[in-house]
């Protein structure tokens, strides 16, 4: 077990389901002490509600005052802040460039972009004041290249990548280590809500979805796999990772064809 958790003060943002809400109970479970924070309040104390020592602060990280509370109200409570992982974020509709709303590309960036801006602006002094620790970002294999239909998301989760190799140099004097995970499709409820829209509009027919997983990525990624590249990321065993980016996709990005 990562003994470097024992103890330590947790926050997992946009974890009141999905990977967030199994990042922390994996961390829970290695003797964190765990803030889950979501900005839907009741999702959020359902799952501190299942995770022993839990707690709940609600925020909606594209203000930038939730979030400085939510770092503000993790302190007061438990005296320390040593990780964070930036997790909230959405799955924007598909489109292409040209049929992209407006307002569909500007809330994609609020929550994916400013949302994990502003968690690092507002976390990383806390984590340092802390004896230091690390921030872990949540980036995607659509960041990586280009990705046809999903211009707001991939564009958001590419920025993402940058941004968190700039935060790693900069925080690097305050024994702060930033690394991104990029995930690839991970059996959640987000991902299986789109697969009809992408089905239909990469001209699959119902279940080609499932076949493309098949060959390009063996199967669809377990929120239960990506808990335990962050709990490496976030352990004293990766003390010397900062400004890396961990691809978690079961080898969809290595292939060719």
């Amino acid at each position: 077990m990562p003994a470097s958790l024992e103890g330590k003060v947790v926050i997992v943002t946009g974890s009141g389901g999905g990977i967030g809400a199994v990042i922390a109970a994996r961390f829970a479970k290695e003797g964190a002490r765990v803030v889950v924070s979501d900005r839907h309040r009741g999702a959020a104390e359902a799952v501190v509600s299942r995770i022993p020592g839990a707690s709940a602060i609600p925020a909606d990280v594209t203000r930038e005052q939730d979030v400085s509370a939510l770092i503000e109200r993790t302190v007061e409570e438990h005296g320390a802040l040593h990780h964070v992982v930036a997790n909230a974020g959405i799955i924007s509709a598909s489109h292409p460039i040209a049929e992209t709303p407006l307002d569909v590309w500007r809330s994609t960036m609020s929550v994916n972009l400013d949302g994990v801006f502003l968690t690092i602006k507002h976390s990383a002094a806390a984590i340092a004041n802390s004896g230091g620790g690390s921030i872990l970002t949540l980036s995607s294999i659509s960041g990586t290249g280009g990705t046809p239909l999903a211009a707001a998301y991939g564009a958001s989760k590419a920025a993402v990548r940058n941004l968190t190799a700039t935060a790693a140099g900069e925080l690097r004097a305050l024994n702060v280590r930033v690394n991104a995970l990029v995930p690839g499709y991970v059996d959640t409820p987000l991902v299986d809500s789109e697969v009809p829209v992408w089905e239909s509009t990469m001209g699959l027919a119902p279940g080609g979805f499932a076949q493309v997983i098949d060959q390009k990525q063996g199967r669809l990624i377990s929120p239960e796999n990506i808990a335990d590249a962050a709990l490496f990321l976030t352990s004293d065993q990766a003390s010397m990772i900062t400004g890396s980016a961990l691809t978690v996709d079961g080898g969809f990005t290595s292939q060719l064809f």
